[in-house]
């Protein structure tokens, strides 16, 4: 079985994007609209990694960062945060708030897939 990459990004294109990305490299997707539709999701299943985007409606991806990592069922789930928030202060608050790692928008699609296979070799 697959490993399953949680897609949380407000924006369909971008979306769509990486969900083409990464069923290409073999993985299953899920998608989340919004910051609660992750925290929704979760509540039922465990993906393998999370792509997180910061600027979303409901909850910012800094928020479900954090509430992600006070779950102990998530504590060794990757966190990749991809962003246009790409300032070294929001870089270092998403790493303070448990991101596993950070890329900023626009990101290289090859340099994404590979972040994602090393997060997960890990």
């Amino acid at each position: 079985m697959a490993d399953t990459i949680l897609i949380v990004d407000d924006e369909p294109n971008i979306v769509i994007s990486i969900e083409y990305l990464m069923k290409r490299a073999g993985y299953e997707v899920a998608m989340a609209y919004d910051g609660q539709q992750a925290l929704d999701y979760l509540a039922d299943n465990r993906p393998a990694l999370m792509i997180l985007d910061v600027m979303m409606p409901n909850k910012n991806g800094f928020e479900v960062c954090a509430e992600v990592r006070s779950d102990q069922r998530f504590a060794e789930m990757p966190i990749l945060m991809l962003t246009a928030k790409g300032r070294e202060s929001e870089m270092n608050k998403g790493l303070s708030l448990g991101a596993s790692a950070y890329i900023s928008k626009p990101f290289s699609t090859y340099d994404l897939v590979e972040r994602v296979k090393a997060l997960l070799q890990v």
